[in-house]
C-alpha cells in the first residue's frame, strides 16, 4: 500500500520532512502547503509534490494522512482538523503549550480514533533505542543516575523566544520525554533552577541556561541540564549509570566538547551544526514508523499521552524554579 500524504507547515522542519516523504516508498504522492505560498511552491517544486494555497487544501486533496509541521500555536488546530477529518496525524512536538488544550485535543483524539503521533525524534536516534535497550536487559544492573545535556549552538532569535514556551517547554522537554523512555521509570519529584545571561530572556521570564534534578518513583536519580548557547556547536548526550556498567548517547568524535587533560587531542571532527544534522536518522526513522503505522493498523509509536506527560514535567519545572522548591509532579495538572 503506497499513501497520499499532506505536510502543512514547510519551514525549516516541514521541507526536512517533505524531502523524507518524496523518497519513502510508502508515499506516491505528496501535498504541501504554508503559510507563505511562496515557500509552499518552492518546497513542492524541489521534492516534486503539489502546493495547496493553505492547509484547508491539504485536508481537501484526499490525502490519506498528514503531517503537522507549522508553528507551535497551530498544533492544537491542526490536530483537531485531522480528527474532524478522521486523518492519522503526526504533529511535531508540543501538542499546546498548556494542559488544557492538550486535554482537548487528545480528548479529541480519542472520540475521533484516530492514529496521532507526535515528533520526539530522540525515540528513534540509534544511540537512545540502544540505550533503553540496554538497560532493558539488565546490562546496567541496578540503575544510580541517569545524566541528560542539551545545548543549542546559538540563542535563538527574540520573535521565537516569545512564542517558544520556555527553555523547558521547547528545549528540554525533548529530555523530559526520551530520559524516562530510556530508563522505563517514572519522574515523581523536579526541583530545578535557571539562569538568564541576556535581556532578551528576562523579557518573557525565561531562562537561557537550566538545570533539573529528577527523583524516579524507586528513587533513581536524573540531572537534566540545558544551554542556548553552546559556542562548540550542538550537544545533546545522555549518560546512564549503573551497578555494572556506565554507557553515553552522544559521545563521539563530533562532542563538542574540549577536554583540557594533557595530551588528550581535540575532537577528530567539528561539532553538530544543529539538530537536523544530528538526528537525520531519528526524523527519517520516526516518519517511517508513522507511515507503517498506518499502513498496518499499528499503534503510534509516540502517543499524544506520551506528549502530555513530557509537558507536564517541563511545567513541573518551571513551577520548581519559580517558586524556588521541589515540586511533586502531581501538583500540576
Amino acid at each position: 500500500m503506497s499513501m497520499r500524504v499532506g505536510v502543512v507547515g514547510v519551514g525549516r522542519m516541514g521541507a526536512f520532512h517533505a524531502r523524507t516523504l518524496a523518497d519513502c516508498p510508502l508515499v506516491d504522492w505528496l501535498v504541501v502547503a504554508d503559510e507563505d505560498r511562496e515557500r509552499a511552491a518552492r518546497v513542492a517544486a524541489e521534492v516534486g509534490a503539489k502546493p495547496a494555497a493553505s492547509p484547508a487544501g491539504v485536508f481537501a486533496a484526499g490525502v490519506d494522512a498528514i503531517v503537522v509541521a507549522a508553528s507551535t500555536p497551530a498544533h492544537a488546530r491542526l490536530i483537531h482538523q485531522a480528527a474532524d477529518a478522521r486523518l492519522p496525524v503526526f504533529c511535531e512536538k508540543p501538542i499546546a503549550l498548556d494542559l488544557d488544550a492538550t486535554d482537548d485535543v487528545l480528548e479529541h483524539v480519542a472520540r475521533a480514533g484516530i492514529l496521532l503521533q507526535i515528533g520526539f525524534q530522540r525515540r528513534f536516534d540509534p544511540g537512545y533505542v540502544a540505550a533503553r535497550e540496554a538497560v532493558r536487559r539488565g546490562d546496567l544492573g541496578d540503575l544510580y543516575l541517569v545524566r541528560a545535556a542539551s545545548h543549542d549552538p546559538a540563542p535563538p532569535p527574540e520573535a521565537y523566544v516569545a512564542g517558544s514556551g520556555g527553555i523547558w517547554r521547547d528545549l528540554l522537554i525533548h529530555d523530559f520525554d526520551v530520559v524516562p523512555w530510556v530508563v522505563g521509570q517514572e519522574v515523581v519529584e523536579v526541583y530545578a533552577d535557571g539562569a538568564a545571561h541576556s535581556e532578551v530572556f528576562d523579557r518573557y521570564a525565561d531562562v537561557d541556561a537550566a538545570a533539573a534534578v529528577l527523583r524516579f518513583r524507586n528513587g533513581l536519580l536524573g540531572i537534566v541540564s540545558g544551554s542556548r548557547h553552546d559556542p562548540r556547536g550542538y550537544d545533546i548526550r545522555l549518560e546512564v549509570f549503573g551497578a555494572r556498567d556506565s554507557i553515553a548517547v552522544g559521545l563521539d568524535e563530533r562532542t563538542p566538547l574540549r577536554s583540557v587533560e594533557p595530551e588528550v587531542p581535540e575532537p577528530a571532527a567539528p561539532g553538530y551544526g544543529g539538530f537536523l544534522e544530528r538526528f537525520a536518522t531519528g526524523y527519517r526513522a520516526e516518519l517511517r514508523a508513522f507511515l507503517e503505522a498506518v499502513r498496518d493498523g499499528l499503534p503510534s509509536p509516540c502517543t499524544g499521552a506520551d506528549a502530555r506527560r513530557a509537558l507536564r514535567l517541563a511545567l513541573t519545572a518551571e513551577r520548581s524554579r519559580s517558586q524556588h522548591r521541589p515540586v511533586a509532579v502531581w501538583e500540576v495538572g
